[in-house]
């Protein structure tokens, strides 16, 4: 997930508009969206693979390495590598970092949790998945939060169904990440995704049902709740014009899969 904000580089979309529109949705042919699923095998196949290397002691740097390595012995290409200007193939975002945090020398620790962001060209097509992870032993409220992310992401990706408006899938995130005792990120929000990282539409984590454009089958979204322990508000690193923390420094995660609009059930397609 990287975009444009007004003047700085993000990786996740910002929110530039109050409030759903009706906007140009790309709807991609059966053959256009098993592109994408072996571009969201790759995904998948990073996330698990980086499930087992992730332990105390071990470097963030070391993870993106492991995760190059992996999607180019496969043929596919970091999404995330260059993209104005972002300098790793994946996001490491450890406890109060939200987003589009930097892979650098830093070690983990016991207690800790890290967001773990991955994104795969594969044949001029996108995969784009994220999972939150413990570090070890943690505690019962990373554990929660955790747990309350995820379940809220599959409360969206149940909501992507033809005849329903996209502001049903941001209330389903909503109502299940504040239904755990949390709060959902406003600043930044999922995304359309196929032939580029980041098409129509922005697709918000919170707002009323109902609204927003019709969901048609075809249409392909990367749904990405980011909740947070406490307030909702997070600030941009101002050195590295990346980071995002949460502003009262409380503990984030961030859960995402790639989903195709079907015409049964939700399509998942970065899934190993």
């Amino acid at each position: 997930m990287i975009s444009a904000g007004s003047g700085r580089r993000y990786l996740g979309m910002q929110k530039t508009r109050p409030d759903p529109i009706e906007e140009m949705i790309i709807r991609k042919s059966r053959e256009e969206i098993e592109k994408m699923r072996e571009a969201g095998r790759i995904v998948a196949g990073v996330l698990e693979m980086l499930e087992k290397k992730i332990k105390p002691g071990v470097r963030t740097e070391t993870l993106d390495s492991l995760a190059e390595e992996y999607i180019r012995e496969r043929k596919g290409i970091p999404s995330f590598l260059g993209y104005r200007g972002f300098p790793a193939s994946i996001c490491t975002s450890i406890n109060d970092v939200v987003v589009h945090g930097i892979p650098d020398k830093t070690r983990l620790k016991e207690g800790d949790i890290i967001g773990v962001d991955v994104g795969v060209i594969l044949d001029g097509y996108q995969g784009d998945a994220a999972r939150t992870y413990a570090v070890g032993e943690v505690s019962d409220t990373a554990r929660r939060l955790m747990d309350t992310t995820r379940e809220s992401l599959y409360a969206g990706i149940e909501a992507c169904r033809p005849g329903k408006r996209l502001g049903d899938v941001s209330n389903a995130i909503q109502r299940t990440a504040e239904g755990g005792g949390f709060s959902v990120v406003v600043q930044f929000v999922g995304h359309g995704i196929g032939k580029e990282m980041h098409e129509e539409p922005q697709i918000p984590n919170f707002g009323p049902p109902g609204r927003g454009p019709l969901l048609e089958m075809g249409m392909t979204f990367a749904l990405e709740p980011m909740v947070n322990e406490g307030v909702h508000e997070v600030e941009v690193d101002g050195e590295d014009g990346w980071t995002v923390r949460t502003v009262d420094g409380m503990l984030s995660a961030h859960f995402e899969h790639t989903v195709a609009v079907s015409e049964g059930e939700p399509d998942i397609l970065t899934l190993p």
